[in-house]
């Protein structure tokens, strides 16, 4: 216990000394009871020091979640799909300035904050997307390891600030590691990889998010990998996260993870040893009940104080960065208003971000944008009027959603027709055969059948009220009662526009070549409706891609709980895709030009390259270039294809800009069959364009890639 006089101020409370100095002084002023009190992530107050009590547990994947009224952005795959870090960083700001404002207005009316109200965001979830079933792949940030550490750190980097003293929120990377499905068994799994792949595939992004984005915190998996539980590994915890990588931030358990250890996964007895294996490998905030058994574990001889001191050093050095014991004129966002909570502008960059996901699949003959000489439209469809569609999973709320349906009623000119009826239920089919669908929609121009996926069929376990599998599921096409909805329009000759909700891939099957255009916009959010309607009339034109590859069916892809990735994505898929990663029409259209290289380069050394891109179209328009590299001739297995990097560019019509940007002995490297990086002479391919690389992107409307080979000496 440090030594003070009555008179003089704590140490801890002196906010001239380093952090770690006061936390330190905090600690040897506890009991082992107020210590142990402070472990779970409802952490108790202790009166005596005038320390509030403060739950760990808040969510802000894509707006602040479970916490009253707030900015709803698209869901984060369909953030994904605007390949843009910029705009990622703006939302992430925006959501952390709303959580700011929300905790001190909780701590002025409680004088502590409670669940959901603290600034210690469980968020991004930066799990490899690996397979379309997944859920919650929905959360996550796609199928590409290097996009997704691009992404994700924008949106950490956003969060946390750019204080050089106080963090703004505290945001937390994952399930670490290893973790993506299925969710039924994710209490009981053990995920089994090869070094190589645990580390070319899995582990990237965790470790872009711990040493370029600094994450505060790391939240370990259900799962096992490779024999170790998760949140209480060995492997993950100690040699990578804190050994390799350096994280000196604190690491959190999923909720009940610790309980499965005893109770799913049996590595352990009982409570007390689960807490004991978790505070011996690095977990130090449990979000169960678990750590309360601390004491047993102690008396045992299983562990001792210094363990449990370790950690709460960590988690309490959250708090301390985030200003919870300085004066509020200390911190610099403790002064962020309510005001700012659903404000206007934060209602404009959830359109902005909502338009830039929008993805366009198919446009035959130009049918989209919707034409000023349309005389009228039908629109139709289970998801037409849905909230469910706009909000995905962990969701906040708001008083003004925009559905699909809502959207485009504001958006119709006057003198130009539209008529509405659902058609079709969600997955069952409908009571009643006969429809007036089909002779309402004869009458139109053409029909926009807004179809899908909602939180209803696709989600975490235990969540899904329609899901067969837990929140996964049995099958990636559209319900059959929709798809024979759709069929029945098609027979009767209308032309369909198919708007598509969801959070992971569909097969279309023989609905893509029913229908003349389909834009996929995933659970786009509050302003969805809005910023859907004005992608369909062309105020906006169009410019997601695609963060993940379509596959066609799923007899293309191994079994859902092979983690192996031979098979998977597109960096390891060999079979023709429906929809390939990075994909993504426009109203305009681009040409890439003028690739400039060297074809040789020493080993160590990085490689120069120029491009241009032209805005080959009639309108502005937004295009993403993307930049592919394969190694033609390494020693081991190694993706066919990799994503390197990429440059989102809104261009003028007729418009072109220069692009310039080097190819890194990194880029160039792979990891062996010992999870080593190492870089080998020889050949390699670079290919530059709009899509990532092969016939199918050229058969739907992709120019070929610029394409160069260089050699390596």
């Amino acid at each position: 216990m440090s030594k003070t006089s009555t008179s003089e101020k704590p140490l801890y409370l002196d906010t001239s000394r380093p952090f770690d100095e006061r936390v330190k002084d905090l600690v040897g002023r506890l009991t082992l009871d107020e210590k142990v009190s402070m472990m779970n992530h409802p952490a108790q107050g202790v009166p005596r020091l005038n320390i509030p009590a403060y739950n760990y547990w808040s969510e802000a994947l894509h707006g602040i979640a479970r916490n009253g009224r707030a900015t709803v952005f698209p869901q984060a795959i369909g953030m994904a799909a605007t390949w843009d870090k910029e705009l990622i960083h703006e939302v992430a700001s925006a959501i952390s300035d709303e959580g700011r404002a929300k905790y001190h207005a909780a701590l002025r009316r409680n004088g502590y904050t409670d669940l959901y109200q603290g600034l210690t965001f469980w968020s991004p979830n930066v799990n490899i997307f690996r397979d379309p079933r997944w859920g919650r792949g929905q959360e996550t940030w796609g199928e590409d390891p290097f996009f997704t550490g691009e992404m994700a750190s924008a949106f950490v980097k956003g969060l946390q600030g750019d204080d050089p003293k106080y963090l703004k929120a505290a945001a937390c990377a994952k399930h670490f590691a290893v973790h993506s499905g299925p969710e039924k068994d994710r209490h009981t799994f053990n995920a089994i990889v090869s070094k190589r792949e645990l580390y070319d595939t899995y582990l990237p992004a965790f470790k872009k998010l711990v040493i370029d984005a600094k994450v505060e915190s790391v939240m370990g998996a259900y799962n096992r990998t490779l024999d170790e539980v998760c949140c209480a590994s060995k492997l993950l915890l100690e040699d990578i996260l804190r050994g390799e990588w350096g994280f000196e931030g604190h690491v959190v358990s999923d909720c009940m993870a610790l309980s499965d250890f005893h109770l799913s996964h049996k590595v352990t007895k009982d409570a007390a040893e689960s807490a004991a294996l978790a505070l011996q490998h690095g977990c130090d905030l449990g979000c169960d009940h678990v750590f309360s058994e601390i004491p047993e574990a102690i008396a045992r001889g299983l562990i001792t104080e210094a363990d449990v001191d370790r950690s709460l050093e960590r988690t309490l050095g959250t708090r301390f960065k985030l200003g919870m014991f300085d004066p509020a004129e200390n911190v610099p966002f403790a002064s962020i208003s309510t005001d700012v909570v659903a404000c206007e502008d934060h209602r404009k960059l959830a359109y902005r971000t909502a338009t830039e996901s929008v993805v366009l699949l198919k446009n035959k003959n130009n049918i989209l944008p919707i034409k000023p000489s349309t005389k009228k439209i039908f629109v139709t469809g289970p998801t037409a009027t849905s909230m469910e569609v706009l909000l995905g999973n962990y969701y906040g709320f708001n008083n003004q959603m925009i559905t699909l349906l809502e959207g485009l009623a504001g958006r119709i000119p006057e003198g130009m027709g539209m008529e509405y009826t659902s058609g079709s239920m969600l997955k069952h089919p409908r009571e009643i055969k006969d429809t007036w669908a089909p002779g309402m929609a004869q009458s139109a121009d053409f029909a926009i059948v807004c179809a899908g996926l909602s939180s209803f069929l696709e989600g975490e376990e235990g969540e899904s009220l329609l899901s067969p599998l837990n929140g996964d599921r049995d099958s990636i096409s559209l319900p059959a009662t929709q798809v024979e909805y759709i069929k029945e329009l098609a027979i009767h000759g209308v032309k369909i526009v198919l708007v598509v909700t969801g959070g992971s891939p569909i097969a279309l099957g023989e609905v893509e070549d029913m229908v003349d255009a389909i834009l996929f916009v995933w659970y786009p959010g509050m302003e969805g409706g809005k910023a859907v309607a004005d992608v369909l009339f062309g105020d906006v034109s169009p410019s997601g891609k695609l963060p993940l590859t379509f596959p066609k069916s799923l007899d293309q892809l191994p079994a859902f709980d092979d983690y192996s990735m031979q098979g998977r994505t597109y960096r390891y898929m060999s079979e023709e895709q429906l929809y390939p990663f990075g994909f993504g029409l426009s109203y305009s259209s681009f040409e890439y030009a003028d690739l400039k290289i060297d074809k040789t380069v020493l080993t160590g050394d990085s490689l120069n390259v120029s491009f241009t891109v032209r805005n080959s179209g009639a309108q502005t328009a937004a295009e993403v270039a993307q930049f592919y590299l394969t190694d033609i001739q390494a020693s081991t297995v190694v993706p066919i294809h990799k994503l390197i990097g990429f440059e989102r560019v809104t261009l003028k019509a007729g418009e072109s800009k220069t692009f310039k940007f080097a190819i890194t002995p990194e880029m160039m490297s792979f990891f062996n069959d010992d999870g080593k990086l190492v870089l080998e002479p020889g050949e390699f391919r670079i290919e530059i364009g709009g899509c990532s690389p092969g016939k199918r992107g050229q058969e739907l409307g992709v120019p070929s890639p610029l394409t160069a080979l260089f050699e390596v000496k």
